[in-house]
């Protein structure tokens, strides 16, 4: 079993949970200086589901920007 834990991503879910401004608020404390997008955690699930990760067991992938 593996687990992805993404971090501060570029979606429309901060403005409709009431905090459209988080993103502005939060991106300086991303070492990337920028918020990931849905994209990148898609592909690192894609990657995890794939031949090429058939060895990785009990990992968490952190998809955060560094942060």
């Amino acid at each position: 079993m593996n687990a992805v834990a993404p971090g501060l991503t570029d979606t429309e879910i901060h403005a409709a949970n009431g905090a459209p401004d988080r993103l502005e608020r939060l991106t300086p404390t991303i070492p990337m200086q920028r918020p990931g997008t849905a994209e990148e955690i898609a592909a690192a699930i894609v990657w995890l589901l794939s031949d090429a990760a058939a060895y990785v067991n009990g990992a968490i992938l952190e998809i955060g920007g560094g942060r």
